[in-house]
């Protein structure tokens, strides 16, 4: 099952309730955080009613390396320690379905930077003219935000 990332780009002010709460239940409280989660007939639902809110596509193995190795937190935010090769490994079993995060124990949510060098396109439009909805360049937007 392909596994897609989900990033806030929003922020909190003037959000209608129900985008809220399926914001919450996807554990996108913060702007610039992100997730990633299993692409199922369900979710398409939810990303159609947050796409104004959200940036999401296909997730690359090199992302969720740089995820792992850069911004994973355990339980009570304490950073955690792993190794590249543990990463990788660790990723293409991700990436496979074989694995869940919640195998390393690590929060269901990354916290991320504001990209470095700013957004080049506008944030509040859809992909082709700004970044929000279904971006194609999501995992060079994740890696500028490492």
């Amino acid at each position: 099952m392909a596994k897609i990332i989900i990033l806030r780009v929003g922020g909190k002010v003037n959000v209608p309730p129900d985008v809220r709460n399926t914001l919450d239940k996807l554990r996108l409280r913060k702007k610039f955080a992100c997730v990633i989660v299993d692409d199922t007939p369900a979710l398409a639902g939810k990303l159609k009613k947050i796409q104004n809110y959200v940036s999401y596509g296909a997730l690359a193995e090199e992302t969720l390396i740089g995820l792992l190795i850069k911004r994973a937190r355990l339980p009570g935010n304490k950073p955690l320690k792993i190794e590249e090769k543990t990463a990788n490994n660790f990723a293409k079993e991700i990436i496979q379905g074989k694995k869940k995060l919640e195998d390393l124990g690590i929060k269901k949510f990354f916290s991320l930077h504001p990209p470095r060098g700013g957004f080049k396109k506008d944030t509040r439009k859809l992909f082709p003219v700004g970044i929000l909805g279904k971006n194609e360049k999501i995992n060079e937007l994740i890696m500028k935000m490492l």
